[in-house]
């Protein structure tokens, strides 16, 4: 979508509480549901629109002035050259900028209590019977030893795996879609090309990574920035 597309958007839902607001009143007021009177489908088509519209700004990241909001609606539809591109695309621009920063606090934040929160767990894991821990930081439990070849890090393996949070949140895994997955150990994150490195073929393992073996701060779909991840990982094959 590109910038006009999205100051249309914009624009539209802007409009949809404008004529939400103002439907039948003229500039005396809101009239109530039941003052409303809608006499045909345009009429109910106008109001659905602004009552519909009017959510995307309930938790509008600004100040919302429904006065001046509709001050401009009204002046374009009086007369359209009243409405500067330029000027919207630039204030549409700064608000996309502040939200983008705002959001990145956010994450920034988040990622600092995942940090320390992971941190935490991996301490208490350590204590763990049956855990161990590599020069690198990666944590693993031997569920099941195979009895197989071990793959280097230039091998392609086939696995069957789950990924989880320290909360126990699913975020990926090759047994709800019914088949496991072939990769090229060089090619995921460092902890798996380390962690399936210490597995014989025909190996179930726990991993624990930290950040570092992961994704690192930056969130990754389902995962928050500074994760620890969790896998159950099953080795089936060596290619």
């Amino acid at each position: 979508m590109n910038s006009r597309q999205i100051i249309t958007v914009i624009v539209v839902a802007i409009a949809g509480l404008a004529i939400g607001y103002f439907i039948g009143t003229g500039m005396g007021g809101v009239k109530s549901e039941g003052q409303i009177n809608l006499k045909n489908q345009d009429d109910s088509l106008n109001y659905f629109l602004g009552l519909n519209m009017a959510y995307s700004l309930e938790e509008a990241p600004w100040d919302v002035n429904g006065d001046l909001i509709v001050s401009g609606i009204q002046q374009v539809l009086k007369d359209s050259s009243a409405y500067d591109f330029m000027t919207a695309q630039a204030v549409f621009r700064d608000l996309n900028m502040a939200i983008s920063a705002q959001q990145a606090q956010v994450e920034e934040q988040a990622a600092a209590g995942n940090l320390s929160d992971g941190l935490a767990f991996l301490e208490e894991n350590a204590k763990k019977e049956g855990v161990m821990t590599t020069e690198s930081g990666l944590q693993y439990k031997v569920i099941t030893e195979g009895t197989g070849p071990k793959p280097t890090e230039t091998s392609t393996v086939t696995v069957h795996y789950e990924g989880t949070l320290v909360d126990g949140t699913v975020f990926d895994s090759s047994y709800e879609s019914g088949e496991p997955v072939s990769f090229p150990l060089n090619g995921v994150i460092p902890g798996w090309t380390e962690g399936l490195q210490l597995m014989p073929v025909g190996s179930t393992y726990m991993l624990y990574l930290p950040p570092s073996l992961g994704y690192g701060a930056r969130s990754t779909g389902p995962i928050p920035g500074n994760s620890v991840l969790i896998f159950k990982v099953e080795l089936l094959g060596i290619e």
